[in-house]
């Protein structure tokens, strides 16, 4: 019996990876990178159809990736980490170079502009 598929489709990884600039999100490295989810899985994966779609991944080195799991408050308030009952393209997310996005299912980003800037 063949196992059933729990991440994203190739598809979207190759979204992730152009929208992200091949650079992790959080230290901007771009070496040893992986698929971060934004809202967890879960064990086994998730039903939500957006669990694996791009506004809800983030590509990070594996050092931010463990990082993110270490430090859960700073990485909720940076956006990148995000608590259910929230959906992810409602949380910005900070990326390296200080920006600040919302991201879009489809693989986009739009720039958050703060009044006063």
């Amino acid at each position: 019996m063949a196992r059933r598929r729990t991440g994203p489709t190739d598809t979207v990884k190759d979204l992730v990876y152009q929208r992200d600039g091949g650079r992790c999100a959080r230290c901007g490295s771009l070496h040893r990178l992986t698929i971060h989810h934004r809202v967890n899985r879960g064990m086994g994966g998730a039903r939500e159809p957006w669990i694996n779609q791009a506004h809800n991944l983030l590509l990070a080195c594996e050092l931010c990736n463990g990082w993110f799991e270490d430090n859960p408050k700073s990485s909720y308030e940076a956006g990148w980490k995000v608590r259910r009952p929230q959906i992810p393209d409602e949380v910005e997310v900070e990326y390296a170079d200080g920006r600040v996005y919302r991201l879009t299912p489809d693989g986009g980003r739009s720039a958050v502009v703060e009044a006063g800037r």
